[in-house]
């Protein structure tokens, strides 16, 4: 159920963090797991005392290609096709999975194991293929846990971060039968069995499977190489054992050159895993004889990502290396988790991301820029300075602007008319104040979710202006006496 599809649909933000919140088993997952992360992350970027230099040396050579992106597309193209790979463009989320699902079919195979990929979930590839009749296996241990329980990632680098160990137990003992290889019937919530378990269900995969999926963290322009970072050797399973390798990629992936890539595999690593480099970094280019997958296809992923690109203010999106840092800082994610945002890119990335490729025109899309309290946090962390606050100020204008928030424009219309006549103004002071008994505590209508958090002030019983008038009409004070 992890396709990006399958979140179309969901409730809008607030109705689906209300519901979050008031789960403290998942409250309690959600913040024991990225205040480790937090902390893993603060200790290892501490540890460098040109992180600043270095960060800002990733925001310019992203700002740099995306302004190039045409020219560095192209380079990628003849490169992967001068190494013997074949490149695909995808305008869209159904081009994209019309090619992947030909590609397989054309292979013979009814099964393929996936390297983890957020592209391939934003499109919902693993259901475009099920409906072709082909599965599709993921093969990274949270992946694993979200599609054996049915569910939906709920964070960039921990998709089943909102499971515990005792859950990921039932999970394993009641799936895991119905895909491959069991779990022991002796199976404990010790992380170690655990994995273990996961170890061997996926070993028959990857020794049988003719056809791998993956996505990429970086595309290197010079060489047409890709780049692939993780931390539990799956991936090198599937991008070295299958002999056909089908790679989705957003076209905001590419790097100028390898000098590039050097900056993003110091930013990466720390601001995700909080480690100095990542565990396994597998490159490939192209088909090399003898060695690894002997057919490789590359699809260039669109699908929405040229539209920011011509935002001036939310094209800054497309930097983001999906370290997902800012998720754990959120005050808002911590509380309310992934699912909450009804899409495969949550917390504040996804606050911006998901309704720039999506558009806002349902509730829910048009709901995400408001999920945020603004505290710049989010900011703060991003390996790549992406201004995350700016980018949802920019994206409330513009569901504003589109007819959204119909009340709150009534009121501020109405007070923008109150405010413009200094007469008007003092008669509507003087009516509040009359009134103020009658003032209740509580708004009604839209209102009502604003007061269920807040007090309503009281209006004063004498506005300052009507104050001021008063003193300087009646006798002079002593100063000393005031």
């Amino acid at each position: 159920m992890s396709g990006g599809s399958t979140f179309l649909g969901l409730p809008a933000f607030p109705s689906a963090a209300r519901d979050a919140v008031g789960n403290a088993q998942l409250r309690h997952n959600l913040r024991k797991a990225t205040h480790t992360i937090r902390g893993k992350r603060a200790a290892v970027v501490g540890e460098l005392d040109d992180w600043p230099e270095l960060r800002a040396a990733g925001k310019a050579v992203k700002d740099h290609t995306l302004r190039n992106l045409d020219r560095y597309l192209l380079q990628v193209e003849e490169a992967v096709t001068a190494a013997g790979g074949h490149v695909h463009w995808a305008a869209d989320a159904a081009e994209a999975n019309h090619i992947v699902t030909d590609l397989v079919k054309a292979t013979g195979e009814r099964d393929v194991v996936k390297v983890k990929s957020m592209a391939t979930q934003e499109i919902g590839l693993n259901e475009a293929l099920e409906a072709a009749g082909i599965r599709a296996y993921e093969t990274d241990l949270a992946e694993l846990i979200v599609q054996l329980g049915d569910d939906r990632p709920s964070h960039i680098l921990v998709p089943a971060i909102h499971r515990n160990r005792s859950e990921i137990r039932e999970i394993f003992l009641r799936e895991m039968a119905a895909w491959g290889e069991p779990a022991p019937a002796d199976l404990t919530d010790e992380p170690r069995v655990l994995a273990e378990a996961a170890r061997r269900h996926l070993r028959e995969r990857f020794l049988t499977a003719k056809v791998a999926v993956s996505g990429a963290n970086f595309m290197v322009a010079e060489t047409g190489t890709l780049v692939v970072v993780e931390s539990e050797g799956n991936g090198r399973m599937c991008l070295t054992l299958p002999e056909t390798l089908i790679s989705v990629v957003g076209i905001e992936k590419v790097v100028p050159t390898w000098r590039d890539l050097e900056v993003f595999l110091q930013l990466l690593p720390r601001s995700s895993t909080g480690e100095r480099m990542n565990p396994y970094t597998s490159t490939w280019t192209g088909v090399t004889p003898g060695d690894g997958p002997q057919d490789f296809h590359l699809v260039l992923l669109d699908n929405g990502r040229t539209r920011v690109l011509a935002d001036e203010v939310g094209r800054q999106t497309l930097r983001c290396i999906r370290c997902s840092a800012c998720l754990n800082v959120c005050p808002v994610y911590e509380r309310a988790g992934g699912h909450a945002y009804g899409s495969v890119y949550p917390g504040p990335i996804g606050a911006i991301l998901t309704p720039q490729l999506r558009g806002t025109a349902n509730e829910l899309d048009a709901s995400l820029p408001y999920a945020s309290t603004l505290c710049g946090a989010c900011y703060e962390v991003c390996p790549v300075a992406i201004d995350i606050p700016e980018v949802l100020v920019h994206l409330r204008e513009q569901v504003a602007e589109g007819g959204g928030h119909r009340a709150e424009r009534a009121a501020m219309k109405a007070a923008g008319w109150i405010f413009a006549d200094p007469a008007r103004l003092a008669r509507v002071q003087r009516a509040a104040g009359r009134t103020r008994r009658l003032v209740p505590r509580r708004l009604p209508g839209p209102g009502a979710a604003w007061t269920d958090t807040r007090d309503l002030p009281e209006p004063p019983a004498q506005s300052f202006r009507d104050w001021w008038a008063a003193e300087r009409r009646g006798p002079a004070t002593p100063r000393g006496d005031r």
